[in-house]
């Protein structure tokens, strides 16, 4: 399931839903990411974010599945806030079930990389002398690479 949301999610609920995945569930896998200061300027106060309505939750879905290609994925969720997001705000949330846990950390990282260079999401940073469009990070870039 993927949700594209300006609304805060809860992390153990959600964590609750993908226990219910079966039972030849043996792992779980999730990752919870917050909004924090880059460290680029001074002042930062948080994020706006933006995404491109039907298409990020298109290229999302077809991350999950990628991932469900290439290690056994019982189920995947997948949130992404958007809109003004302040510092230590969720910002994003990937989980992972699967029989072993060698596959739910590897298919989590994957969708987290992919997240990071491949879903339209624009980020500008907030800050007390004004705002910026965050560029791509190329240690992202290549991360995601590995997975090639």
């Amino acid at each position: 399931m993927i949700s594209i949301q300006q609304q805060d999610f809860d992390s153990g609920a959600e964590y609750a839903a993908l226990r219910d995945s079966g039972a030849g569930t043996g792992a779980i896998v999730t990752f919870t990411g917050l909004v924090r200061d880059s460290g680029d300027l001074e002042g930062v106060r948080g994020l706006f974010l933006e995404h491109y309505p039907g298409m990020t939750e298109q290229v999302i879905s077809q991350l999950v599945e990628e991932a469900s290609r290439r290690w056994d994925v019982r189920k995947a969720r997948v949130i992404h806030r958007v809109g003004e997001l302040l510092l230590s705000d969720q910002i994003v949330f990937v989980g992972v079930c699967s029989a072993h846990r060698g596959d739910a950390f590897a298919a989590c990282q994957y969708i987290m990389d992919a997240l990071k260079t491949s879903a339209p999401f624009w980020k500008k940073e907030i800050t007390t002398d004004g705002e910026h469009w965050v560029e791509q990070k190329s240690s992202d870039l290549e991360q995601s690479r590995t997975w090639e």
